[in-house]
């Protein structure tokens, strides 16, 4: 079966970030929040499943297990984003309109993920 572009685009995004928890794994401790256990695991636990949920997208037998983990593990970084707006140095350096954005964002992602439980 073809899948469409955007499928394999989708599956890029999660495999890069995936990647860059490995790559630059301080900048992603930083906005731990305070009261999740050993951050550095976290980080890279994290970025071992972005980088398998999108890589399950790629094959058909296993695209609703990446859609649904994509979707959970998107519904947990949520916790992340809302720490991130709670103090200034939990924001990172990063204004409070994009951290603001950065909410809707991560229910048009699920959305996104959501449209390919039909491929």
């Amino acid at each position: 079966m073809h899948l469409p572009w955007h499928l394999y685009f989708m599956a890029g995004i999660y495999i890069f970030a995936g990647l860059f928890h490995f790559i630059r794994p301080k900048i992603y401790m930083r906005i731990m929040p305070r009261y999740l256990p050993a951050h550095k695991a976290l980080v890279y636990i994290s970025g071992v499943a972005e980088i398998l949920l999108g890589l399950a997208l790629f094959f058909e037998e296993t695209r609703g297990i990446g859609v649904y983990g994509i979707i959970l593990m998107l519904i947990v970084f949520l916790l992340v984003h809302f720490y991130m707006l709670s103090s200034e140095k939990a924001a990172a350096g990063i204004p409070k309109w994009i951290l603001i954005l950065r909410i809707p964002l991560q229910f048009f992602l699920m959305w996104w993920a959501w449209q390919y439980l039909q491929y």
